[in-house]
């Protein structure tokens, strides 16, 4: 005759020596994700043409101001331009060594103001300034 033999289940009262690590091991893999991503944004940089040294101009030209309406509108020095004629304007006004100030209205859409200042950035303009920008009042 076979014997069966039963294995008995033996309570396991012995405490666990071993640490669980998977904790840890997560811990330090979202860390390591959020360092990479981190990386790039910190070395982002924008490159600004500050000028160095003294100033040489002595006699400054008044600046040429260009306002974009609400509608979209444009006009240079009070006078209505038309978008055909702004290129030209800009080149003379880069040759010239002016600053231009550019105002716009604050229901004007975003899109024209995008557009615009590309146009001036095309024609070389390193002078500009933004007319009406002031800091938010407490």
């Amino acid at each position: 005759m076979a014997r069966v033999v039963r294995a008995r289940r033996v309570p396991d009262t012995a405490p666990i020596g071993a640490i669980n690590i998977t904790p840890l091991i997560d811990v330090m893999l979202v860390l390591l994700v959020v360092i990479i991503i981190a990386i790039p944004i910190a070395s982002h940089e924008v490159p600004v043409d500050l000028p160095s040294g003294p100033s040489t101009v002595t006699e400054q030209l008044p600046p040429a101001v260009l306002v974009i309406d609400r509608q979209g509108a444009l006009t240079w020095n009070g006078e209505a331009v038309p978008d055909a004629a702004l290129p030209d304007r800009l080149a003379a006004l880069q040759q010239s060594g002016a600053t231009l100030h550019l105002q716009t209205d604050p229901e004007a859409r975003y899109e024209r103001f995008d557009g615009i200042l590309a146009v001036v950035k095309r024609a070389g303009i390193t002078r500009l300034g933004f007319v009406g920008n002031r800091p938010l009042e407490d």
